[in-house]
C-alpha cells in the first residue's frame, strides 16, 4: 500500500466524530478546523496541499498542486497528524453541520473517489485530494455545487461528511439516476455524471427545485444526502427576524400582524 493504513471508530448518531487510531509514525490529513481532540505525542504540522507523492515535488511542483484547492474554495494547507509515540495513540475529527460521516476505504473502489468539494474531511495519508472537472460545457456554467468537485486517489481510508440521512445506492450498467446537484456527496469514478434541464416553464419557474439536475448513470456507486448544508443555510437565513425580537413563528395572528403591515417591537 502506498497509503498509510490506519484503523477507525465513528462515533454518534446525527452529530457524528471519527475517531482514528494511529500506530507509531503513522499519520493522518485533515482539513484545517476539523480536528476534535487527539491524544499526546500526536504531533500536528502544516502543509501545503496534501503531501501526497501525486502533488509533485519541489517548491513549484508542491505550489500547483496546494493551488488546486483554491478552485474548490478550500485553503491552500492541511494539516497533518502523526503519532510520535511508541504506543497507539488517537485523534477524533468532527463535521462541521449535523449529518454523517462516511468512512471510504478506496482501495475497495477502484481507487477513486469523487465528491463535493466541501464533502472531505481526512484520510490516511498518502490519499491526493484534487479537483475533478466535468469535461462537458453546460455542466460548467449550469452545475452549481456539482460542477467543479473533489477527487479523492489512492488505496487508504478516507472520510467524508454530509447533511442529514445519507442514502447509498448502486447504479447498474446503464440505470440513470436524476439528483439535486445540492444533494449529491460523492460517487465512484466510473459513473458517467452531467447536468440536464429541467423541462416545462412551470417547473421551472414554480418547481422550487431550480432549473438543472444532476443526472447519473452507472455502473458505479453514489452517496446521496438528504439535507444539503446550503439548504440548511437557506432556511436559517428565510427564518431570520429583519430586525430585533420574536417573529412569533407559531403564532397565526402574528403571521397576519406581518401581511397588515403590524411592526411588533
Amino acid at each position: 500500500m502506498n497509503n498509510h493504513e490506519i484503523d477507525y471508530k465513528l462515533h454518534g448518531d446525527d452529530m457524528q466524530f471519527v475517531e482514528v487510531e494511529l500506530d507509531p509514525q503513522e499519520t493522518v490529513i485533515a482539513e484545517a478546523g476539523s480536528l476534535m481532540m487527539m491524544d499526546d505525542q500526536i504531533q500536528m504540522e502544516t502543509i501545503f496541499g496534501d503531501g501526497s507523492e501525486k502533488q509533485g515535488s519541489g517548491i513549484m511542483g508542491k505550489l500547483l498542486g496546494a493551488g488546486k484547492r483554491v478552485i474548490t474554495g478550500e485553503s491552500l494547507f492541511m494539516t497533518t497528524f502523526t503519532n510520535e509515540g511508541a504506543v497507539k495513540k488517537h485523534v477524533s475529527f468532527a463535521s462541521p453541520y449535523p449529518g454523517k460521516i462516511i468512512p471510504m476505504d478506496l482501495s475497495e473502489i477502484n481507487g477513486k473517489l469523487i465528491c463535493q468539494k466541501d464533502a472531505f474531511l481526512a484520510a490516511a495519508k498518502g490519499v491526493s485530494v484534487g479537483i475533478e472537472f466535468q469535461r462537458k460545457i453546460k455542466t460548467g456554467f449550469f452545475g452549481g455545487e456539482g460542477f467543479i468537485m473533489q477527487k479523492l486517489e489512492g488505496d487508504g481510508m478516507a472520510f467524508v461528511h454530509a447533511g442529514g440521512t445519507i442514502h447509498k445506492k448502486v447504479l447498474e450498467a446503464g440505470e440513470t439516476l436524476r439528483v439535486d446537484t445540492g444533494c449529491l456527496v460523492a460517487m465512484t469514478g466510473e459513473i458517467d455524471y452531467n447536468i440536464e434541464y429541467v423541462g416545462g416553464v412551470k417547473t421551472a419557474l414554480f418547481g422550487g427545485e431550480g432549473l438543472f439536475f444532476a443526472t447519473l448513470r452507472g455502473p458505479g456507486t453514489v452517496w446521496i444526502q438528504s439535507l444539503p448544508f446550503s439548504r440548511l443555510a437557506s432556511r436559517v437565513f428565510a427564518a431570520a427576524p429583519e430586525r430585533g425580537g420574536s417573529k412569533g413563528e407559531g403564532s397565526i395572528a402574528g403571521g397576519l400582524f406581518d401581511i397588515l403591515g403590524g411592526d411588533r417591537k
